[in-house]
């Protein structure tokens, strides 16, 4: 638990260290909403990318049934509010695997929206951050 003012108690430590080691351009794969939240008051997003959040595309066989994924609109939205100015991107299903081996971090959360996982990108902190 963190115990930090102006610190999202949905931080832990271990995710708040990973986050300060990140580099511009590393990715962290994670899920639910309300940590997404957490973690873009902290965390810079690319903007030298098309998208700096990107979720795994549905695979034929659900495109086909007209699966509905929610969580996406959940998703964008709260990015939206964040400043992201981008859709969120969808990459390919075993690419999405690939991408997210290669994350600087994964979260492991309790998310079980059916294709909740998302991949950030980490940008830098503008000159007129606040």
């Amino acid at each position: 638990m963190v115990v930090l003012k102006g610190v999202p108690a949905l931080l832990s430590p271990e995710l708040l260290y990973a986050l300060a080691r990140m580099g511009h351009g590393d990715e962290i794969g994670l899920g639910i909403p309300p940590l997404l939240e957490a973690v873009l008051q902290l965390l810079p997003l690319d903007t030298y990318v098309e998208s700096p959040a990107a979720v795994m595309e549905l695979v034929p066989s659900d495109r086909k049934r007209g699966l509905q994924t929610p969580v996406w609109g959940t998703y964008q939205s709260i990015l939206s509010g964040a400043g992201c100015e981008g859709a969120l991107a969808t990459v390919e299903r075993f690419a999405f695997y690939e991408r997210a081996k290669k994350a600087f971090a994964v979260v492991a959360t309790g998310e079980t929206a059916l294709y909740g996982n998302l991949i950030l990108r980490k940008g830098v902190l503008a000159l007129d951050a606040p």
